[in-house]
C-alpha cells in the first residue's frame, strides 16, 4: 500500500483552493436549490452545514485542549440579517486563520482512534470542503473532480481515520480483501475486512492467505474513488472486479 503524507501547508493550500470554489458555486445558485447528492438539503442547508463545521472547529482546534468540545451542530445559526453565505464566509476566514497558526503537533481533540494532535484538523477541513464543493457544483451543473493528490489523501483519510473509527454508512459484517487503485495519483491501498473491523495494510501479502477468499479490485481516478467512498457516485462509475458486496463495507456516507 502506498500512502500520501500530507502536510499542514498542503491541506491549507487545498482549503484555500476549495473554499472559494464552494463559495462561487453557492453564489450562483438560489438558496432553495436542491442539492442532488444530499437528498433533502437545499444549497442554503449545505452552506450552513459547512459554515457550522468551520465555526465549530475554530472554537477548539487551537486551544491546546484534548477533552471533547460541545457537539458539532448539524446546521449553523447565523445572526439575524446574516445570509447563509455570509455566515459561511465568517467561518471560513476564521478557520483559515486558526489553522495557519496551529502547530500540527500541539494537543487538540479529535474523534478518531489516533493521537490527539492539531494536525488532524487542517486535513479534515480540506476534505470536508472538497466533497461539499463538489455537492454545491452539482446543484448548479456538474461537480468538478477533486484534484488527484488531494483526492488520494481523501481516500486515505476514509481508510485510516473514518473506517477505524467505526463510521461506516451501514453497520454490518464483511470478510475479505479489497484493493483500491488510483492510477492518476500513482496510489493503491489494500484493506482487510473482518467482521466489523478493517485494517489498512502496508503490503499485498495478505492476498496470499487462504482464509481471505472474498476479494475485490476497484480502480479509477482518485476523485471517483473518493466520491464513491462518500456515497456521491456509484461504484459502477469505477472498474470493479471480484466481490462487489465488500464495497458496501467501505462506504462512509
Amino acid at each position: 500500500m502506498s500512502r500520501l503524507h500530507g502536510t499542514k501547508d498542503f491541506w491549507i493550500g487545498a482549503l484555500r483552493m476549495e473554499g472559494p470554489a464552494f463559495a462561487a458555486a453557492v453564489a450562483e445558485a438560489p438558496p432553495e436549490t436542491p442539492v442532488l447528492s444530499c437528498p433533502g438539503w437545499t444549497v442554503a442547508d449545505l452552506t450552513l452545514h459547512v459554515g457550522a463545521f468551520y465555526h465549530w472547529v475554530s472554537s477548539f482546534a487551537g486551544s491546546g485542549v484534548t477533552s471533547a468540545p460541545a457537539e458539532r451542530p448539524a446546521q449553523g445559526a447565523p445572526d439575524p440579517g446574516v445570509t447563509a453565505l455570509e455566515y459561511w464566509r465568517q467561518g471560513y476566514d476564521k478557520l483559515v486563520a486558526v489553522l495557519e497558526g496551529l502547530d500540527p503537533e500541539a494537543p487538540a481533540w479529535n474523534w478518531a482512534p489516533q493521537p490527539k494532535r492539531a494536525g488532524f484538523w487542517p486535513r479534515r477541513a480540506a476534505h470536508e470542503t472538497a466533497v461539499h464543493r463538489w455537492d454545491a457544483q452539482l446543484a448548479i451543473a456538474a461537480g468538478e473532480p477533486v484534484e488527484a493528490k488531494l483526492a488520494a489523501d481523501g481516500v486515505s483519510e476514509v481508510l485510516d481515520t473514518w473506517l477505524p473509527a467505526g463510521k461506516r454508512r451501514t453497520p454490518g459484517q464483511w470478510h475479505g480483501v479489497v484493493q483500491l487503485v488510483a492510477a492518476d495519483a500513482a496510489q493503491q491501498w489494500y484493506l482487510r475486512l473482518r467482521g466489523e473491523g478493517v485494517a489498512l495494510l502496508d503490503t499485498d501479502t495478505i492476498l496470499d492467505h487462504d482464509d481471505h477468499r472474498a476479494r475485490a479490485l476497484v480502480s479509477g481516478t482518485a476523485s471517483d474513488l473518493l466520491l464513491a467512498l462518500w456515497g456521491r457516485v456509484s461504484f459502477d462509475t469505477l472498474d470493479v472486479t471480484g466481490d462487489r458486496g465488500l464495497l458496501e463495507g467501505l462506504r462512509v456516507s
